[in-house]
């Protein structure tokens, strides 16, 4: 957008002049005389062809025009203030908007941003959660964080980690569970991806069951998860992402084997050039997978 010049000092000592409702009072605020403010006024009506205040013999009277035009200005100043200030304190912030998977935000990113917090308290982060669904140009986004294979059109992938999943569930549920075996005859919950315990019921040396006992088919692994606590069957979750809820004993996994059907990739449009904000968390998340870190 080409901008025509903007007259500042009248649209200053407009501005002024309207929330004092007096020349004198603006002139002592911006530190020039009464008649330097009545001037610059004077000379924006003109460009204008507006009145933007009415003279009164004990002060002014903003017109319709002056209220129209004075909440954009007074935003615009109040704003420019402010990051001048920040500039002045080396205190820049930068914003960086992530798409993330849920499963992925709730138990890896959450217990970490802190972190990220800390070491860069000048990036503020917008998080937005999917179900591993999500367009990153049309949602205006840095980064997505998804589950899958890291082939996606358009697409940088930086992998991060595989999350293999495993059977989850509450330990009153548990205690029945003798061997794999026993989960045919149990309800299971699943995704949207059908093989899923299939290749688990394989990993784990169980002969293909006739019938498998589908419960509820769901979008995201939080809410699988949360039906999982609720003790409605057995879900096929990633146990590395609801850790809080084995430490807590609220969730049991009541067998060691897992299948591995993807990881966790951090993306970004590859037509996209990083910004200092996304190179700052893509070198933190590059950080965060060392084992030291874990």
């Amino acid at each position: 957008m080409v901008r025509q010049f903007l007259p500042l000092n009248g649209l200053r000592a407009f501005e002024a002049s309207a929330r004092h409702l007096s020349f004198t009072r603006a002139a002592i605020e911006l530190c020039v005389t009464q008649a330097a403010v009545s001037q610059q006024v004077k000379s924006l009506e003109k460009r204008l062809g507006a009145a933007l205040f009415q003279r009164l013999p004990r002060g002014l009277k903003i017109t319709a025009e002056g209220e129209a035009l004075l909440p954009t200005l007074t935003n615009s100043f109040d704003q420019m203030a402010i990051t001048l200030d920040r500039i002045e304190a080396g205190q820049v912030r930068e914003l960086l908007f992530l798409g993330v998977v849920g499963t992925f935000a709730v138990g890896w990113l959450l217990p970490r941003l802190s972190d990220f917090q800390q070491q860069h308290p000048f990036i503020d982060v917008r998080v937005s959660t999917n179900n591993n669904r999500v367009d990153i140009a049309a949602e205006g986004l840095d980064f997505a964080i998804r589950f899958g294979s890291g082939s996606w059109h358009g697409t940088e992938a930086l992998r991060l980690f595989e999350a293999p999943l495993s059977p989850l569930c509450t330990p009153k549920l548990a205690e029945r569970l003798r061997s794999p075996s026993d989960l045919v005859e149990a309800t299971l919950l699943r995704s949207y991806r059908a093989d899923e315990w299939s290749t688990w019921f394989a990993a784990a040396s169980v002969p293909p069951a006739a019938q498998i006992n589908a419960g509820i088919v769901f979008d995201s692994s939080l809410a699988m998860m949360e039906a999982a606590l609720q003790g409605l069957g057995i879900a096929l979750a990633p146990p590395s992402m609801f850790s809080r809820h084995l430490s807590s004993g609220a969730i049991k996994q009541p067998f060691p084997t897992t299948i591995s059907l993807g990881s966790y990739w951090l993306t970004r449009l590859q037509s996209k050039p990083p910004t200092a904000a996304m190179l700052t968390f893509s070198d933190w998340i590059t950080s965060q997978m060392s084992p030291a870190s874990q």
